[in-house]
């Protein structure tokens, strides 16, 4: 049995497990939307896991990132994008953008 949600039941499924904590509201977001998008793309239906989502995917900005993996020589996010899904949650051109990316 499947239920389709939306937004807001997303990130409240976050809350209710206690892990609200591991993506900020915007990150959720971008989240919920790339989800979205995935499935649309892959014609395939997610079941939500919240737990799996918190330990597939970090939110961090990118200096954090760079520093985090500085084994990888990552500097820029096409560089991360080379070893892990990255989603976009402050715009790219920022100076140092908040990012979600897949853990690896």
């Amino acid at each position: 049995m499947k239920q389709t949600i939306n937004q807001t039941q997303f990130t409240s499924a976050f809350h209710n497990m206690g892990r609200d904590n591991n993506f900020s509201h915007k990150g959720l977001l971008a989240l919920f939307d790339y989800l979205e998008q995935y499935e649309q793309d892959c014609d395939t239906e997610i079941e939500l896991d919240v737990i799996a989502l918190c330990c597939e995917y970090n939110e961090q900005d990118l200096e954090t990132i760079k520093k985090e993996y500085s084994n990888l020589n990552i500097e820029t996010i096409d560089d991360l994008r080379e070893h892990t899904t990255v989603i976009m949650v402050d715009d790219e051109a920022d100076e140092n953008p908040t990012l979600i990316y897949g853990a690896f």
